[in-house]
C-alpha cells in the first residue's frame, strides 16, 4: 500500500506535552483514509481532571498499557522518512518531548504539515479553525478527542485544503513556509508561503 501522508494525533494526561496517554495515526492515500493505528500509552504521570474530562482516558485505562519507549518503535517504523501531518504543532512537539523524556531519538519524519495553518489559509472566512468547527463546516462526522478520530479528521481537512488550493500533496511538500517543518527542525525566521498556496 502506497501512503501519501500519515496524520498523527495524541492525547495527554496533563499540561506536559510529553505525557502522551493515547496516540492515533491515520494513513492517507488519494485523499482518503486507507488504514489507521492507535494505542493507549501509560505516561506514568498524574492525570489532571481537565484532561480526563476532554478525552475520557484516566489512570485505570492505561494501567496495563505500554509506556512510550515500548510504543515508539512502531511509531517510528510508520513515520520514518514519511510526510506527516497534525492539526497544529502540538502533536509534533508532544512526540519530541516524549522521546526526550524517554532518552530515545526523535521520530525521523521527512516533512511535517500543520493542517490548522493550511485551513486558515484555505478558509480565512471561518470563525475559527478548530477541528470540530472544520468538521461541522464540511459535514464530516466526528467524535472529538479520540486520537485516531482527530487524526482522521485532520487528514480529511488536509485533503480538502489541497483541493481548495488546487495543488497536490507533492507540490505542498515541495513548498516552504510556516505550514511545513523539515526534520530536523531548524529555527529560522518565518518565511512567506510560495504563491502556489
Amino acid at each position: 500500500m502506497s501512503v501519501d501522508y500519515f496524520v498523527v494525533d495524541v492525547e495527554t494526561a496533563n499540561q506536559s506535552r510529553g505525557s502522551i496517554c493515547q496516540i492515533g495515526i491515520a494513513f492517507f492515500a488519494g485523499g482518503k483514509m486507507v488504514d489507521g493505528w492507535q494505542s493507549l500509552i501509560n505516561p506514568r504521570e498524574e492525570f489532571l481532571a481537565f484532561n480526563v474530562g476532554l478525552h475520557g482516558i484516566g489512570p485505570r485505562m492505561v494501567a496495563q498499557a505500554p509506556i512510550w519507549s515500548k510504543v515508539f518503535p512502531k511509531v517510528n517504523l510508520l513515520l520514518q522518512g514519511a510526510a506527516v501531518a497534525s492539526h497544529t504543532d502540538f502533536d509534533r512537539s508532544a512526540l519530541s518531548s516524549a522521546c526526550g523524556r524517554a532518552g530515545i531519538p526523535a521520530v525521523g519524519y521527512r516533512k511535517w504539515i500543520d493542517t490548522c495553518w493550511l485551513a486558515r489559509s484555505a478558509w480565512p472566512h471561518l470563525p475559527n479553525h478548530k477541528l470540530p468547527t472544520l468538521a461541522r463546516s464540511f459535514g464530516i462526522a466526528y467524535k472529538a478527542h479520540d486520537a485516531l478520530e482527530d487524526a482522521r479528521v485532520a487528514g480529511e481537512v488536509l485533503a480538502l485544503a489541497l483541493e481548495e488550493r488546487q495543488i497536490t500533496i507533492g507540490e505542498l511538500l515541495a513548498s516552504s513556509g510556516d505550514h511545513i517543518t523539515a526534520f530536523p527542525k531548524l529555527k529560522s525566521a518565518r518565511k512567506a508561503v510560495l504563491q502556489l498556496l
